[in-house]
């Protein structure tokens, strides 16, 4: 263990993030689905459906407090991005240090096809990793690259 991130369990059944193996390097984060963006498709069981080219938040039930000089990313999970096109819209979103809300998923629908997704679906990961702050300094010019101000595919292929 590196570091102790505080959580809080905003609404009784809230799934605790875990790591699902030795080797990961995120833990998982479940739907709750008590609101989300109504455009959707409700589900009875509670679920909800996501449109193709819908975004939607999901919110989690839990807030977490981490470390300063530390970030939190949520991620796609893979499966969920490569099998049916759910992935999260700002990937990585970043959870700042001195952020203590609820965290909240933004997913979208990148498939042709109608998602379903219920209470307790693991529908993102998050990953911690320590953070860099720079010191900016104003100067009048910037040294030379052999790349200098070339811009997308200026490297080729």
């Amino acid at each position: 263990m590196d570091f102790v991130v505080n959580i809080k369990m905003l609404y009784p059944g809230v799934n605790m993030p875990e790591y699902k193996s030795i080797g990961a390097s995120g833990v998982d984060l479940s739907a709750i689905l008590y609101g989300f963006d109504f455009n959707n498709y409700v589900i009875p069981d509670g679920g909800v459906e996501v449109e193709p080219g819908a975004i939607i938040k999901i919110y989690t039930g839990i807030s977490i407090r981490i470390p300063e000089g530390y970030e939190g990313q949520i991620r796609s999970r893979s499966g969920l991005a490569v099998n049916h096109g759910i992935c999260v819209v700002n990937s990585p979103g970043t959870i700042d240090s001195d952020y203590s809300g609820e965290l909240i998923v933004g997913l979208i629908n990148l498939s042709k096809d109608y998602y379903s997704i219920d209470k307790y679906d693991r529908i993102a990961q998050l990953v911690f990793a320590p953070v860099a702050r720079a010191e900016f300094c104003n100067v009048t010019e910037l040294e030379k690259t052999v790349r200098g101000a070339g811009g997308f595919g200026s490297t080729g292929k």
